[in-house]
């Protein structure tokens, strides 16, 4: 499985004054690390060095396999300039996720508008998109777990792309409903993409698709929400705050065309943290539902099926109605 993918960066890369390294989710390797970085440049001497300028396209010479300091890494030199690196499992084998990588780069790179290596941004960017395209094929094509061969056999594989704004509970979310567990500090902010796989008996194995919601990576969504068969959008409804943040995410993903009739279940999520009186709770309840759903314009929602749903995952208040309604959505 891929965990990290980084980028070195420099006039002259041999110059570890003059280098820089981004790294997507975690900073594994840090220019500290010269030894590390030196073996890892190294590999890549006899390869040629051309200046960006004088290409049309970016020249992307062929991926090598390197493992050092106990990482497994799959290492392409671009221009003689970049080196871009991919750090898997000690059991994965490099080599599986060739084609892939070149293709990547051949896409990112040298069709469509291309990236531009000055800009911070679009490096963040562009390891971003790598991260999740090659995470993507490793999960769904080269690592489909053994367990889970009755259930590919049985064509009762389902994609669910959850999405929302940062700390609404989503990885929170994904964890009660896998291991049944929540733990206050299990989880920062998640800032990685993950896909859980969940079997369900009798019905068919959910990958979950659980994206971070900071900002910076909102770009994102939409190459994630590709052949989903469901989408799942949360809601932290105890923070009035980030209702017009929240609603404005939700209907830029909603009114993409290509979403149209994939089904969708939203998630009020944190519903323990509501005070409410001890007399006419469910009247209270659809109270704040009707004022959500003023708040999110949800009549608004067309052309698919879709569903609301109080949750707690904290508390466990209908964290067991969830998959239910994923698979009503499905069957209908």
């Amino acid at each position: 499985m891929l965990y990290n993918i980084f980028l070195f960066k420099g006039k002259k890369i041999r110059d570890l004054e003059d280098l820089n390294i981004y790294s997507y989710p975690n900073e594994i390797i840090s220019i500290k690390d010269k030894i590390l970085v030196n073996k890892i440049i190294k590999e890549h001497d006899n390869e040629d060095s051309i200046q960006q300028s004088n290409l049309d396209q970016f020249l992307i010479n062929e991926p090598i396999a390197q493992f050092y300091n106990d990482l497994n890494m799959y290492t392409c030199c671009i221009n003689g300039e970049i080196i871009i690196g991919l750090i898997f499992d000690d059991e994965d084998n490099p080599y599986d996720y060739k084609e892939i990588l070149k293709e990547l780069l051949t896409e990112l790179l040298n069709k469509g508008n291309g990236y531009s290596f000055d800009d911070e941004i679009e490096i963040d960017s562009l390891l971003i998109s790598m991260f999740i395209d090659i995470r993507r094929f490793g999960d769904e094509v080269i690592e489909k777990p053994t367990e889970f061969d009755y259930y590919f056999q049985k064509e009762t594989f389902f994609k669910v792309f959850l999405f929302g704004v940062d700390e609404v509970g989503k990885s929170s979310l994904v964890r009660r409903l896998k291991t049944g567990e929540f733990n206050d500090n299990f989880f920062t902010p998640t800032r990685k993409f993950n896909i859980e796989y969940i079997p369900i008996e009798e019905k068919g194995l959910l990958a979950v698709w659980d994206m971070p919601g900071q900002k910076s990576f909102r770009s994102k969504w939409l190459i994630g929400f590709q052949e989903s068969n469901i989408i799942v959008y949360m809601i932290d409804i105890a923070n009035q705050r980030r209702f017009d943040e929240s609603r404005s995410e939700f209907w830029n993903v909603i009114n993409k065309d290509e979403l149209n009739e994939i089904p969708l279940l939203i998630l009020g999520n944190k519903i323990d943290l509501v005070k409410f009186s001890s007399e006419n709770y469910e009247n209270q309840l659809l109270n704040l539902k009707k004022e959500l759903s003023d708040i999110y314009k949800f009549e608004k929602i067309k052309k698919r099926k879709w569903n609301f749903l109080f949750t707690s995952v904290k508390t466990n208040l209908n964290i067991d109605s969830v998959i239910p309604a994923i698979f009503d959505l499905l069957s209908s």
